[in-house]
């Protein structure tokens, strides 16, 4: 998503993320959000494999776009959403009443004080072990395979 101000964004999240002891890797999109973010605790990158890069992470701040949020939950991480727009919101609650996050913090209202309390929830043991326990769930699903069945179905 690209945010109305991303440098604002950038500066609000570095701030909260400094004020806990954390650190950032921003994936840049066409926001270019990190763009400009200097200190041994950012690391700005492209694009990288979803799949690849969440399980690498002790948590996920991102839009809440289903595939994202999938993706999240795919990977047994905490994450938070910050919703822009359509589904964002919903996908952001969804994954809060599964105990895997936060409840969502709308973009308008994202603030350094709002993101650094949500922040120790993503690191608390239940939630971890919680969101490993979804990841485990969804990667034993075979999605496409049932997807295929009920199609396949649907058209007898």
């Amino acid at each position: 998503m690209v945010p109305h101000d991303a440098p604002r964004m950038v500066a609000t999240i570095l701030a909260a993320l400094r004020r806990t002891g954390q650190r950032v890797v921003f994936q840049r999109g066409w926001a270019g959000l990190g763009d400009g973010a200097r200190g041994n605790d950012v690391l700005t990158i492209d694009e990288a494999p979803h799949m690849w890069l969440f399980p690498r992470m002790a948590a996920v701040i991102h839009h809440g776009g289903a595939g994202t949020t999938a993706a999240a939950l795919r990977a047994g991480m905490p994450s938070l959403a910050v919703p822009f727009t359509a589904d964002q919101p919903f996908w952001g609650r969804r994954a809060h009443r599964l105990g895997v996050g936060p409840p969502p913090i709308p973009a308008h209202a994202l603030t350094a004080d709002a993101l650094a309390a949500a922040l120790p929830l993503l690191a608390d043991p239940a939630t971890r072990r919680r969101a490993a326990a979804v990841g485990t769930v969804l990667r034993a699903e075979d999605g496409v395979g049932t997807a295929v069945r009920a199609i396949e179905e649907a058209q007898r």
